[in-house]
């Protein structure tokens, strides 16, 4: 007798609220394959880690943009739009990407986010969100307060303690990374280090840096414990190693 594969009805459920009842992606292809991922990543991971929906669709977000899952991202942002995450915000989300993975990795997710946007009826451009100037002043102050408001005070003056043979490093941080991205409406800074905590353990290779946005999460409110649902939230999207990887950054920051 031929196998028939059985998805949840909570996993069900959850596809549901995603995306009105429409059906999983692949069901009629890879119908097996279906089955398992939609039960352990709709179902049983959704139940063991208890985080808001909204949260749990951005972290979703910055996860595929952090492992590159670009057509996994369109999937999921047309879904999570539905699950409470506002256009600007998932905007957000893709802009910032841009300072962990460059451009040349985030441009093809500008597209796609765009796409899905005028499918759903949304107009673009969407609402301006800058608060800095496009000055060195303004990026400066800006970036400096956004810095310390993820980090401490301790980071007051980062702008001028680079190394002298390339100081243009903590310069380009305090004024691009956060002085453009950080200062920007639409997500929160908690917000903002929790996106990036997704990209870092997403894309692996970048444990030193994971460990220090750990320690910025728990400055800015997200604590150890939200840390270790998110990771586990994100486990079904970029699999085991990195996702062992990522616990064991949190313990080690939480731990210090």
């Amino acid at each position: 007798m031929a196998y028939t594969p059985q998805i949840s009805q909570a996993a069900r459920d959850f596809q549901g609220r995603m995306f009105g009842g429409t059906g999983f992606p692949l069901a009629t292809t890879d119908p097996e394959l279906v089955e398992r991922f939609a039960n352990f990543a709709f179902d049983e991971v959704v139940a063991a880690t208890d985080l808001p929906d909204r949260t749990r669709f951005m972290c979703w977000l910055a996860t595929c943009l952090g492992c590159q899952g670009i057509d996994e991202f369109r999937v999921l942002l047309a879904g999570a739009l539905n699950m409470g995450v506002e256009p600007v915000s998932a905007r957000e989300i893709v802009y910032q990407a841009v300072d962990y993975l460059g451009m040349g990795r985030v441009f093809p997710f500008v597209r796609a986010m765009n796409e899905v946007f005028e499918a759903q009826g949304i107009a673009l451009p969407l609402e301006a969100q800058a608060t800095t100037e496009p000055t060195d002043e303004s990026r400066r102050a800006g970036g400096e307060e956004a810095q310390c408001s993820a980090f401490g005070e301790h980071m007051r003056g980062y702008y001028d303690r680079g190394n002298p043979d390339y100081p243009q490093i903590n310069q380009f941080l305090v004024k691009n990374c956060f002085g453009d991205f950080y200062t920007r409406g639409g997500l929160t800074i908690a917000e903002r280090e929790l996106m990036t905590f997704c990209y870092l353990a997403a894309q692996g290779g970048c444990e030193p840096q994971l460990k220090a946005h750990v320690a910025g999460n728990v400055h800015c409110g997200n604590t150890r414990e939200m840390l270790l649902a998110v990771a586990s939230s994100n486990l079904p999207f970029i699999g085991y190693p990195r996702t062992l990887n990522a616990i064991a950054a949190i313990e080690a920051a939480t731990a210090e």
